[in-house]
């Protein structure tokens, strides 16, 4: 018997590199779904009244400043194709689709480092050091994959003041910002009605656990920019099906509570059961992943991977991640007893 069939036989697989909600699908997806399956036979209205005035209440903002999107990626190139920046600065390390997009799309690219001595986090003085007109775009997460550091609302809202003076466009990445504590505090949605140069973009994939939905939506008051994105962009992008899904998900205030007590209580939990361990590094979770550092001499990240791939949990190797290296691993947080057994399996390997 090989270890790929133990595996399979004893193990359900686990997929601690999707970064999704542990809670699964929403009872309120499932009754939608059920209820609305004669929609199919209507075009979606252009307009989406209903779904916007929702995702408008639910996100902070005016619905005339909301642009909706079949999933963030689609987003993001629909960003980046109208802006049609020539040079664009991201953050490293930082999540890959961002520069995976940008050079599509023929755009230079330019690195801010963040300190890995300083925990990753965010210097808002160091980095506007490194600014000048000369870059057109700047695309960064809030909080950032695979770090999961936030940057405060305060330095966002710096960053966005200086942006403006050099005319370079602000994207903001905020798809794990539902996983923060009291993120209402954080995300930039409220500097979108002061600032015209930036915009932030959000999924539901990750937060409701639905990314086959393909929606995503963002903020900007950005006029020229919705005017644009009016005049390209296809008249209704999103299904009838998905948008009165997304609807009523949005409204789902028991899921969403339930969510947040258990992702809170496991993060604590886990950071607690691994920090005393002297062959690693943990960089504090903000969102509803870790960053992890080996520190032993004699083992990598995709000795980890593997022995962790033997009990059917699936973690994510951050060896091609630009700026980590074969020492870090990222994994999500799922539920109780399954974190038990990851935390477990991770540190089988790392003892002295």
């Amino acid at each position: 018997m090989t270890n790929n069939q133990l595996r399979i036989e004893q193990f359900d697989t686990v997929l601690y590199n999707s970064n999704l909600n542990p809670m699964g699908i929403p009872e309120s997806v499932k009754k939608a779904i059920a209820s609305c399956t004669d929609s199919v036979i209507r075009y979606p209205d252009d307009y989406y009244p209903e779904l916007k005035k929702t995702l408008a209440g639910y996100a902070g903002c005016k619905e005339n400043q909301l642009v909706l999107g079949s999933g963030s990626s689609d987003m993001l190139r629909q960003f980046i194709s109208i802006l049609a920046p020539k040079k664009a600065m991201v953050l490293v390390p930082s999540f890959s689709e961002y520069e995976k997009v940008l050079n599509i799309l023929g755009c230079e690219i330019v690195y801010y480092e963040l300190d890995e001595a300083n925990g990753y986090q965010f210097d808002i003085a160091d980095f506007v050091g490194h600014l000048d007109s000369s870059i057109d775009l700047i695309i960064l997460g809030n909080p950032n994959n695979p770090t999961s550091q936030i940057i405060s609302r305060d330095d966002m809202e710096t960053m966005a003041a200086v942006c403006g003076e050099l005319e370079t466009f602000l994207l903001i990445d905020e798809m794990y910002i539902e996983f923060v504590n009291k993120y209402e505090d954080l995300t930039a949605v409220p500097l979108t009605g002061s600032y015209d140069n930036i915009a932030v973009l959000r999924s539901t994939s990750k937060f409701f656990a639905v990314p086959g939905l393909r929606f995503a939506y963002a903020v900007t008051d950005n006029k020229e920019f919705l005017e644009k994105h009016t005049t390209v962009s296809a008249p209704n992008p999103i299904s009838s099906i998905t948008a009165t899904i997304i609807t009523q998900m949005l409204k789902d205030q028991k899921y969403i509570k339930e969510s947040c007590s258990q992702i809170f209580t496991e993060r604590n939990l886990i950071v607690s059961a691994m920090s005393t361990n002297k062959n690693i590094k943990l960089y504090k979770p903000n969102a509803n992943f870790m960053l992890i550092q080996i520190l032993k001499d004699d083992v990598t990240a995709q000795q980890i991977a593997d022995h962790c791939k033997l009990k059917g949990i699936i973690i994510r190797n951050c060896e091609n991640i630009r700026g980590l290296s074969n020492k870090f691993i990222r994994f999500c947080f799922m539920k109780p007893s399954q974190n038990d057994m990851l935390v477990n399996t991770i540190l089988e390997l790392l003892k002295d």
